[in-house]
């Protein structure tokens, strides 16, 4: 009989055809996507045009969203404005933000 440590972890590996098995599926898998890939993107020009093309609308998208999240905030921090005490902390921030939009 064997003595082995409480603190010792036993490692069963997986069986060998177990292994092949799943490298051969994620093999399949990849041919499957790379052969749809090809299908609708046969010419590089046209990848590059669409890589292009997507770029530009993620830009816009980014930039409008940004200035739509700046003007919430705006609009956000101005309604606390009017009140006494923490008012004045909220007019300075709304300040900062709204000469940072200038620039």
């Amino acid at each position: 009989m064997t003595s082995r440590k409480p603190d010792e972890k036993q490692t069963h590996p997986k069986p060998l055809a177990k292994r092949v098995a799943r490298n051969e599926s994620m093999g399949a898998r990849r041919t499957v996507i790379e052969e749809l890939f090809n299908d609708l993107y046969n010419d590089r020009r046209n990848i590059y045009l669409m890589n292009f093309i997507r770029g530009i609308f993620f830009g816009l998208g980014s930039a409008l969203g940004g200035t739509l999240v700046i003007a919430l905030i705006v609009w956000a921090l101005s309604i606390f404005v009017g009140l006494p005490g923490i008012g004045d902390a909220f007019q300075q921030v709304q300040d900062t933000i709204s000469s940072e939009e200038e620039r």
